[in-house]
This record gives C-alpha cells, sequence and structure tokens, in this order.
C-alpha cells in the first residue's frame, strides 16, 4: 500500500470515530494498568465485570497490596489465568509502591519491569493512559495490518514497527484504537464485514466478501 492511500485510510477512520478510546473501563493510569494486565486471554466485557467491583475494592496500588492475592482472586475468577494475574497484580504493585512513589512509569523500560507486563501491555498504557503515539499489536492489528496490506509483517513486531514508522504522524496517536475496534467489529478473523466497511475501496485484500 503507498503512502497516499494509507493516509486515506486513517482519514476515514478518523471521520467516522473523531475519539476513538479503550474499551476497557478504568479511571486512572493504575486502574488502566490492571485492567490490561488482566485482558491478556481474556475479552475486554469480561474483564470490566470483574474490575468494576475489584476497583471499588482496591483502587491503589497500596490498598491492592492490602487486599493480596487471596482477596483478589474472588473479583477475577471469572478470568482465564486469574492466579496468575492476581500474584502478577500485587508483586506490581508492591514495586510501583517501592520504586515508583505509587504511580505509574512512563517509561517503557520501568513499566516492561513490572510482572506480567510485556510489551503490548507497555504500548497500551503508554498510548492511553499518556498519550504516547506507540502501537499495541494484538492478533486484531496484526491480521488488519497483513490483511489490507497497510503494513504487512511476519510478526508483532515487525507489524508494529512498520505502522510507527509507516503510519502519517497527525494520525498515529489514535491509530492503535482504530486499528484494534475495526479489527474487533468490521474486519474480523472468520467472515470480514467487506460491504460495511469505510476503506473497502483502499484495502489490498484479494479475498474481499460482501457483508
Amino acid at each position: 500500500m503507498n503512502a497516499a492511500k494509507r493516509a486515506q485510510v486513517f482519514e476515514r477512520l478518523r471521520a467516522e470515530n473523531p475519539n476513538p478510546t479503550t474499551e476497557l473501563n478504568y479511571g486512572t493510569p493504575f486502574e488502566l494498568l490492571v485492567a490490561v494486565m488482566l485482558s491478556a486471554q481474556a475479552t475486554d466485557v469480561s474483564v470490566n465485570k470483574a474490575t468494576g467491583p475489584l476497583f471499588q475494592a482496591a483502587s491503589t496500588p497500596a490498598a491492592m497490596v492490602a487486599l493480596g492475592v487471596e482477596g483478589i482472586k474472588p473479583f477475577i475468577k471469572s478470568i482465564g489465568l486469574f492466579n496468575t494475574k492476581a500474584a502478577n497484580v500485587v508483586k506490581t504493585s508492591q514495586i510501583l509502591l517501592e520504586r515508583h512513589g505509587g504511580q505509574v512509569p512512563r517509561s517503557r523500560e520501568a513499566l516492561e519491569a513490572l510482572p506480567g507486563v510485556g510489551r503490548k501491555t507497555a504500548n497500551v498504557v503508554l498510548n492511553t493512559a499518556f498519550g504516547e503515539p506507540t502501537m499495541a499489536v494484538d492478533t486484531h492489528i496484526f491480521r488488519l495490518a497483513n490483511r489490507t496490506r497497510i503494513a504487512p509483517g511476519k510478526n508483532v513486531r515487525e507489524v508494529e514497527d512498520r505502522l510507527v514508522r509507516l503510519i502519517p504522524k497527525p494520525y498515529l496517536k489514535d491509530a492503535h484504537h482504530w486499528l484494534i475496534l475495526h479489527g474487533r467489529y468490521v474486519c474480523t478473523a472468520r467472515k470480514p464485514r467487506c460491504g460495511a466497511c469505510v476503506i473497502e475501496d483502499l484495502c489490498e485484500f484479494p479475498g474481499k466478501a460482501e457483508a
């Protein structure tokens, strides 16, 4: 896909959704960090159901440590890998208190040093909480980047690097949300809704199907 066409893609996505954001519910950077940690191999809907009551009980690192692993588990037992996730939330909360004054750090290196926080989670927090122009590539974005040919790549990191390099700068901060929502609801895995797609004529996917 050439640069002019790529710019048109994001212009249309912006026109359709001028103020995109995550579907995870959160009120602070810490709550966002916990929600993203819990979202691995889980849906945003299931995470939101769990974090509503959890954040009422503990919305700060200190409160989360006080709640403890066994106290967190009942809130998140409906989410996959909840034992490991509960332990990581407590460990991360302890590190935030000990090393960062109870605040979520704004550096990738510091975020990725937290238990249960990988590059994708760090990218989501940097982008959504702090407005950094990062690109968290999940299965939806990886599929979309390759299928449309916006930024094809053999692996997640290759797609991430190409998207960051190729997306026009005015669109980069919000591009993560546009792409994930488009992949989640329009350019779906098994049966893409091409007939309902605002970028269908720009897309270079050879197997287009009508909605």
